[in-house]
């Protein structure tokens, strides 16, 4: 795991790059005194997409600790709850599945239908539990969140912030940890399906143990991601990636970053999500065009398969190739030698690996 964490630190090197097309907004805080580590565009309204499952969650959490729900109580999947696109688990109306099947499916599979379904177990309405969603909103302090449905398909009028999701994610770590295994599993199952999360920093990121992506064609990638380290649990909020893979390098190098920033770096710095002062609001984004994701932009789409099929064919073609002269010949090694005065063994320099491997050594003849 030192490697990844090796590998992630190179990646917070490229990350500060400027890159052609800006990254949408990003947060990094620290969980045990609030602190603002990496700020940008933190105020800037966004389209939350699936983060909006996070705010369900929460919910009902709230209703199990309430005593008006428990882990094993039924819920029914209604015509309203059928009737939503995927992401989905599909079940027929008057299916039922367990609470605690619900919230793994909401959080691990990102099924809207299922988010319906618990809304309506919770409050008995969709527009009942909407309207708690956004009491609750007020209650947190996000300022600038607005909801309109509880599993984030689109609607412009379902707004969010960086500042405002790393306060949700704040309340749902603090307020319920008895919860927190649900936002570390990697997958579930569901009778003969396995269902595993798209949040692919669980299995590559040391200390990852949470929580929750999002992805609509207008918001981009989104992600609100949690690790610990040494008793230091870091928050980023990742908002506006175009490409999964973006998302979980840009949100990996942010989290790297938070857990860099201790001691006598910190020492003097005050600010946190509660008093950072408040951006001027500005209209939400869409980066619809710049997303590489079949459904948002059909062009780009084409062209990247196309060129996916072209590097494929290439590679086939240099495999092949290879082969073929392995078989005539044996391909000489060349190594680097960097001599040792005195006559030591010197040291075999291989290039081109990262990480690198252990050096060979040799006796110079």
């Amino acid at each position: 795991m030192r490697r990844g964490t090796a590998y992630v630190t190179l990646l917070l090197l490229a990350a500060l790059v400027p890159r052609a097309v800006a990254a949408g907004p990003a947060l990094v805080i620290e969980l045990s005194n609030n602190k603002v580590l990496y700020a940008e565009e933190a105020d800037s309204t966004w389209y939350p997409a699936s983060l909006t499952k996070m705010m369900t969650a929460y919910l009902v959490f709230e209703a199990l600790k309430g005593g008006k729900l428990d882990l094993k109580t039924k819920i029914s999947c209604s015509a309203t709850a059928n009737g939503q696109p995927p992401s989905k688990i599909g079940l027929p109306v008057g299916g039922q599945m367990s609470v605690d099947h619900g919230l793994q499916a909401l959080i691990i599979k990102s099924a809207n239908d299922v988010a319906v379904m618990l809304a309506e177990a919770v409050a008995g309405s969709e527009p009942a539990f909407v309207a708690q969603m956004n009491a609750t909103a007020k209650r947190l302090g996000m300022e600038r969140t607005s909801f309109v449905n509880p599993n984030g398909l689109p609607s412009p009028q379902q707004v969010t912030t960086a500042r405002d999701l790393a306060k949700l994610a704040r309340a749902i770590i603090n307020d319920y940890p008895e919860y927190a295994h649900y936002w570390m599993k990697p997958e579930m199952r569901l009778g003969k399906q396995r269902l595993v999360t798209h949040n692919g920093l669980l299995r590559s990121f040391e200390g990852a143990d949470g929580m929750k992506t999002g992805f609509t064609c207008d918001s981009g990638f989104n992600v609100v991601a949690t690790a610990t380290r040494d008793n230091r649990r870091i928050i980023a909020v990742v908002l506006g990636d175009h490409s999964s893979g973006e998302r979980n390098v840009r949100a990996a190098s942010l989290l790297e970053y938070g857990f860099q920033q201790h001691g006598w770096k910190q020492l003097f710095n005050s600010t946190t999500i509660d008093n950072m002062p408040l951006a001027s609001a500005s209209p939400v984004k869409s980066v619809r065009t710049g997303v590489t994701s079949w459904g948002c932009n059909e062009r780009k789409a084409r062209t990247a398969k196309a060129g996916a099929g072209k590097k494929r064919t290439a590679a086939k073609a240099a495999k092949k190739k290879l082969a073929t002269e392995a078989a005539e010949k044996p391909a000489p090694v060349t190594l680097d030698v960097v001599p040792d005065a005195g006559g030591e063994p010197a040291t075999v320099e291989l290039r081109g690996t990262m990480p690198p491997p252990a050096a060979a050594s040799f006796q110079q003849q």
